[in-house]
């Protein structure tokens, strides 16, 4: 049977033990149990997508149900994930079809009218109507150079495991995701992902610790983190590798770096999910001494574009008509008027001439309000068709925080 003849088929539950071991393989990991075992707690074999040659599973997508936070709500998102293919089997067109028939059954269940996704190899994506929805710094900190405030939050620090502390990490990320662009839903399954801390994964580091600050009213931020021993000629180099920090209030999130840019005998810190618009990057006496590398983050796609452009809101009045290509799902295609604010917004078809133009892509770049409908239009990907529309729509499609992601999933 040639390639073009392999089924992309619904999986089933004996699918999981080929499945999982294909993307160790591809993201070239030895098999590990624990992680498995955890990875199967999250993976819904009604969900998920692959290509079978004879008992060989040689490609895989699939879609978590999470919701995810936007603009002025929180809504179902499909989150994509285990997006590969065998090496034996590349290049032949087996990706395309099961993105495509991914982005078929979504818009066809209507459960979602949003799907995001982490790209390890980004120029894949915008092909199947994918555009880059938030941005992130990497920071590699040199902790000798780097000065902050005085902690002006009243408490304390509490420092343990995350098994620990669960409960309390479960109720400040709750507390503070409905107001966090990019930040997604996290059940029981989920978080043991987050937190999961396999010998195998650890590289070379320790365990994974977190720190507590707990204010007057209770916990009110934390972060994860591990460490790596180092040594050089001139003393003690350790390694200090954040993977998670969440505060309440400035006062908090100062308290929370000042306690892991002061730990003895570590002279890096490193954190690969700061916004581009992190309040570290104010805090810091040297800002240059957060060594920032940029980097891309979440990926959107609008499924169903008149529910999902409803579903959010918009940081000013708007009232603009789209003409919006999609030679995926046609569905989304034509021309679409886009009326509302803050309070709440329609998007409906209209025989109206277009203000702007673009392909679905440019509308979910734009989606999280991190990338501006400006910005695109100035890389001539966004055209305007009536002079001064873009503007007032690319204001209103912003946001007054940008979108991070706190996690890869």
């Amino acid at each position: 049977m040639t390639d073009a003849e392999l089924p992309v088929r619904a999986a089933t539950p004996d699918d999981f033990p080929k499945a999982s071991a294909l993307l160790f393989g591809l993201f070239h990991r030895a098999i590990d149990r624990e992680a498995q075992d955890l990875d199967r707690r999250v993976w819904d074999a009604d969900r998920t997508l692959v290509v079978a040659d004879g008992d060989e599973v040689v490609a895989h997508t699939f879609a978590a149900a999470r919701d995810l936070t936007v603009p002025g709500a929180v809504i179902p998102a499909a989150h994509i994930t285990g997006v590969g293919v065998a090496p034996t089997h590349r290049r032949r067109g087996l990706l395309t079809r099961l993105m495509r028939r991914q982005l078929r059954d979504l818009r066809d269940a209507g459960q979602e009218s949003l799907a995001v996704l982490w790209a390890s190899e980004a120029r894949i994506y915008p092909r199947f109507g994918y555009g880059l929805a938030s941005t992130r710094l990497d920071l590699t900190i040199d902790n000798r150079e780097v000065r902050l405030p005085e902690a002006t939050a009243v408490g304390r620090l509490r420092a343990g495991s995350p098994a620990d502390f669960q409960p309390e990490l479960v109720k400040v990320y709750d507390a503070l995701r409905p107001e966090r662009p990019g930040w997604s839903s996290r059940d029981e399954s989920w978080w043991a992902q987050v937190l999961m801390d396999t010998p195998e994964g650890r590289a070379g580091s320790t365990e994974r610790r977190v720190v507590l600050h707990e204010g007057e009213g209770g916990v009110d931020g934390y972060a994860l983190w591990r460490s790596k021993s180092s040594w050089s000629a001139t003393g003690p180099n350790a390694e200090v590798h954040v993977s998670e920090i969440a505060a309440a209030d400035p006062g908090t999130y100062v308290a929370l770096w000042r306690f892991l840019l002061g730990i003895d005998l570590a002279r890096t810190v490193t954190y690969g999910f700061a916004a581009v618009d992190d309040p570290l990057l104010y805090l810091a006496s040297d800002p240059r001494q957060l060594n920032t590398h940029f980097s891309d983050g979440l990926w959107a796609r609008l499924v169903d574009l008149p529910a999902a452009l409803t579903a959010r809101r918009y940081a000013t009045g708007v009232d603009v008509v789209f003409e919006v290509s999609d030679p995926i799902l046609p569905e989304n295609a034509g021309r679409w008027r886009v009326t509302g604010g803050a309070g709440g917004a329609t998007c409906e078809r209209t025989t109206a001439e277009a203000d702007l133009a673009c392909d679905i892509t440019e509308l979910g770049a734009a989606y999280l309000g991190g990338t501006s409908l400006a910005a695109l239009a100035a890389a001539g990907r966004v055209r305007e068709l009536r002079p001064g529309a873009l503007n007032p729509a690319s204001t209103a499609f912003g946001w007054h925080r940008l979108p991070t992601a706190p996690e890869v999933f």
